[in-house]
Formats: C-alpha cells, structure tokens, sequence
C-alpha cells in the first residue's frame, strides 16, 4: 500500500475514470470537503455534468494533457489499465498514483467508518445505513457505488463522525479499509477473474473482517454458510442477522403487502416493533437487518431507526419504474448476478403481479458470463420470456 499524505484538503487529486460510481462519489466528497479534483472518463455523463458543476474540471479526451500540471497525486479504478496514457505520464511526472480503494481507505480511516461488504446488496445496503443515520440527525459521511435521490446523489459529506462505505472484493479491493463496524451481506463466487475459486473469495473475505478492531463490530448474515465459516477467531464482537431463530437480529411475522414486505424486528427475545418497508424483495428484509443492526451500535434507539427504514425508497436502477405503455410496465434493475438475477424476478413477481414477466437481460462482463454460465442459464426460470 502507498503512504497517502494525510493533508489531503492541500492536495490536487486527478481522478483517472472519475465516472464510475464509487470514484464519483469520492471525488464529490473529497470535493465538498476543500480538495481540489479534476478528472476524466471515456465518455459522457450527468455525472460528470454534476462534478463539473460543483467545480472540478472534467474532460472526455483521455490522455497524458488531461491531468493538471499542478496535479499531486493521482486516483485510478480497479478498471483502468497499467499502460492507459494518463497514467503512463504521471509515472513520467514522478506523481504518486494509488487505486481507488486505497483512497477510500485513507478517507474511512479519519472517521468512525462503517464498511459494507458482500456479494449482492452493498450499494442498497450503503445507501439504506446512511439514510437511516442521517433522518436520525447523525449526519454522516458517506459513499455509494450508485446515484441515490433521497440522499442528493451517489456521495456525501456530513458534520457528523461516521463515514460509511461499500466495501467491493474486486480485486481485493476492500481490504484497504479498516473499518470500526462492518457488515457482510453474504459470500458467493463472483469476480473469477480475480479469485481461483469460492475458497480464495472466502479467505479475501476473512481478511477483511479480521481488520476490524476488537472493540468494533461485525454483523453477518446467520443464513449464508460462507460468512459462517469465517467466523472464528474473529477478534470483533460479532452479530448475526436473518429471518431464522437464533439469529441476533431477526425478522418475524412476515406479511407481504402491496408488493413489499411488513414485519416485526427482533433484537435478541425483544421484539422492537413493526417496519414496512418500500423495497421489495425478501433479499430486502434482511438488508434492513443489517442497517438495523449497525444503526443501534451507532446508539440509535429503534424509535430513532424505524422511520428511516420506512421511508427509504432505494438507489437508482434498482427495480426501478421507467414508464407503463399500453398496460405494460417497464422496470430496470442493475442486479448482474445469478442469485441477483433470481431475487430480482421473485420480487418483480411480488410486487408487480404481473400476467407475463419478460426479461431482457445484458451480460455484464464476459467473465462472469463465461464462469457462471450454468448458473444464469438457471437464474431466468421465473420469468415467462427471457432474451440475452
């Protein structure tokens, strides 16, 4: 890891890729919070329209002149090649380039950070914490990988100590934050470009729970068998979540209504009281859990969480309505993954009761395609047409 300059308000930041989610949302509050940014992506976008209005420079034309001259350091995603021309010429300007995550975790690590990690639900998950703890007056910090419109945007700077983030195992990516509380929604095979299998992805995912202190916390999903295989030893208290008893947090009395679903939470034997919630999916019950849980360590009573988790209506491009023409309605979700895929189904048949369910379906990634192959050939049964 590179030694990144703790004056980061004194510094010139050059986001190389800045379109992406997380690199906008950091860029937007290193930008909110006195930094200068500049940065540049392959194409276009209301993004960037939004960072430029913020007053970051920001251009389309990729290469050596579109880093600053007065440019200190430099920011890359995991995406962005060793030899892409911005970056072949900051090494010749002799600048320090770190990965995004390596910033992210600079960030995290000046506050009381809050890591959420796992194969499916972190930006749903990150989004949900940071409303909950900010309609409770907490006023956090926080960065979203999507566009949020109840919280103005993907990122956000508050007066308040938490900083709360996604934790991406891309590329092991996660494991430059040291988060005091974390929480790991579930452990699937994903990113096989990166790991050899689910026992390289587990022990990733091991190692980032191992970095959270021993008087932090760690809240697991009590159902998925991988995050219970790396459960021992962990030096941070640990709580689990789920719908089954034995769970710390527990979801019970379970009514789907009007699409979405109606329960009581239970902490322990106490039964807190009833939330309904706005999104659908039961995938979404248990989320909610793990806001739960994190928001009562933060010291929020559940009087203080329930309205959050009540109100919350999601990130963009999840299950998302576009428009109704002649009766049919059209909705677009972001979910790229077999078990994303069949949750995202189940809970478009929940919600929408639909007489047919079509699903158009983009690949995202050849690699993931390639490896998943039987998986995704299986996730699509919920649906009455299905075209790739």
């Amino acid at each position: 890891p590179h030694v990144i300059p703790k004056d980061l308000e004194n510094r010139k930041i050059h986001f190389v890729g800045v379109g992406g989610c997380g690199m906008s949302g950091l860029a937007g509050l290193l930008l909110r919070r006195g930094t200068r940014v500049s940065g540049s992506d392959a194409r276009g976008s209301a993004i960037l329209d939004r960072l430029a209005a913020c007053g970051a420079p920001i251009t389309t034309e990729q290469g050596a002149a579109a880093i600053p001259p007065d440019a200190d350091l430099v920011v890359a995603s995991a995406a962005i090649p060793a030899e892409h021309p911005e970056l072949v010429e900051a090494r010749r300007r002799g600048l320090l380039i770190v990965k995004y995550a390596e910033l992210l975790g600079a960030v995290m690590s000046r506050c009381d950070g809050i890591a959420i990690a796992g194969t499916h639900g972190k930006s749903t998950t990150t989004a949900w914490l940071a409303f909950v703890l900010r309609h409770a007056g907490l006023d956090p910090s926080f960065v979203v990988g999507a566009t949020v419109p109840q919280l103005g945007g993907g990122s956000g700077v508050g007066d308040g100590p938490h900083f709360v983030a996604e934790a991406c195992e891309f590329d092991r990516s996660f494991l430059h934050l040291h988060p005091r509380r974390a929480a790991i929604l579930n452990i699937e095979e994903d990113h096989l470009d990166c790991y050899a299998d689910i026992h390289a992805i587990r022990a990733a995912f091991a190692t980032f729970a191992a970095g959270v202190p021993a008087d932090g916390l760690i809240v697991l999903n009590g159902a998925d068998a991988q995050c219970g295989l790396i459960r021992p030893g962990l030096a941070a208290a640990v709580q689990t979540f789920g719908i089954s008893e034995g769970n710390t947090w527990r979801a019970s009395d379970l009514i789907l209504d009007g699409g979405c679903y109606a329960f009581n939470v239970v902490h322990g034997q106490q039964t807190l009281g009833r939330v309904r919630v706005q999104l659908a999916g039961g995938h979404n019950v248990r989320n909610a859990l793990a806001v739960t849980a994190l928001a009562a360590d933060c010291g929020l009573a559940w009087e203080q969480i329930q309205p959050g988790l009540a109100e919350f209506r999601g990130a963009d491009r999840r299950l998302e309505v576009r428009g109704e023409v002649n009766g049919i309605c059209v909705v677009d979700d972001y979910g790229h993954h077999p078990t994303e895929i069949r949750a995202t189904l189940q809970a478009a048949r929940e919600r929408f009761n639909p007489q047919r369910l079509w699903c158009v379906f983009q690949p995202h990634q050849h690699s993931r395609t390639r490896f998943l192959l039987q998986d995704f050939a299986r996730s699509f049964q919920l649906a009455d047409r299905t075209i790739v």
